[in-house]
């Protein structure tokens, strides 16, 4: 049996398949659908130079890495490779050779330095460290089972707040835009990122196909979103992709507030199980998901490596 690595081909559609499928094996807590491989390869921004490999073993596709450089980073030089194969199908050295394919492609494009999520495991640590990559922070993955579980209860938004769903802004998303810029920013990172290109949010983000509108929360104050819950679904399950506050909003709880919001909205739309993820040091944030009842399911691990 033999490994080959290649690019996925967007218009095959066992390639998106088979994509998706192996990363929801090896990270069951991560959504991933068919079409949300697809829009994410074929609406990256150019200067990203993202690509999408598959580890393939007699026609089944067995590994994936996403490989992109930073290029909305002001420090230049710098990229990512993250690297997953299917459980059952590991030590067939699928991994080496999709890893030394992203350091070939990301060193052509002038990177020196590589970041890679690894799950907090000793096998996957120790494979991340044979190839002389160096520990960084962690961050945990955390699920919540909406079924069973008993979420606190509604709360009335303060005087002067208003809770709206992100389908109000399908006209004129642009003040989502900017709150997510700011939020983004503030975000714990070994990657400084600056959104500054309205298209490409549009294309990216605003249009992804696992976004879901109606379950993404918006406080608003006076006319401004403040705070934001931003809800992904996959037909089956839920997940937060992003909360935050705007700096001059912040300490009021508006971001707890809309949160819970949208997972009651989830409960109630038929989602049984809530998925989201926090930086091991975010003590505020993990606070607040405890406080919902999530509990810790995995722990990643950022890994560094200088190339070169």
């Amino acid at each position: 049996m033999t490994v080959i690595v290649r690019d996925l081909r967007p218009d095959v559609r066992a390639d998106a398949e088979g994509f998706s499928t192996t990363r929801r094996l090896a990270l069951p807590f991560m959504l991933s659908t068919p079409e949300s491989v697809v829009h994410t390869l074929t609406h990256a921004h150019p200067d990203a130079h993202f690509i999408q490999l598959v580890a393939e073993e007699d026609g089944e596709i067995i590994g994936t890495a996403q490989v992109s450089v930073a290029h909305d980073s002001p420090e230049p030089g710098q990229g990512s490779a993250n690297i997953y194969v299917r459980p059952d199908r590991t030590r067939r050295g699928a991994g080496s050779l999709l890893l030394r394919t992203a350091e070939e492609r990301l060193a052509a494009l002038g990177v020196t330095k590589l970041f890679a999520w690894v799950l907090d495991e000793p096998e996957n640590r120790a494979f991340a460290e044979r190839h002389g990559f160096r520990a960084r922070r962690s961050a945990y993955f955390l699920r919540l089972d909406l079924a069973a579980g008993a979420l606190p209860p509604r709360q009335d938004p303060p005087a002067g707040v208003e809770l709206r769903t992100a389908a109000d802004f399908a006209d004129d998303p642009r003040p989502l835009f900017e709150l997510d810029a700011e939020v983004v920013r503030d975000e714990p990172s070994d990657i400084d990122v600056e959104f500054t290109d309205y298209e490409a949010w549009l294309a990216e983000t605003w249009r992804h196909p696992l976004l879901n509108l109606g379950l993404t929360t918006v406080a608003v104050v006076d006319g401004r979103p403040a705070a934001f819950s931003v809800a992904y679904t996959d037909g089956t399950r839920y997940g937060t992709a992003m909360t935050g506050t705007a700096r001059a909003f912040r300490g009021r709880g508006l971001a707890k507030l809309a949160k819970n919001d949208s997972l009651h909205r989830a409960r109630a739309a038929g989602y049984t199980e809530a998925f989201t993820g926090n930086d091991t040091g975010n003590g505020p944030m993990i606070a607040i998901n405890k406080w919902f009842g999530y509990e810790v399911c995995a722990t990643e691990v950022r890994y560094v490596r200088e190339l070169g």
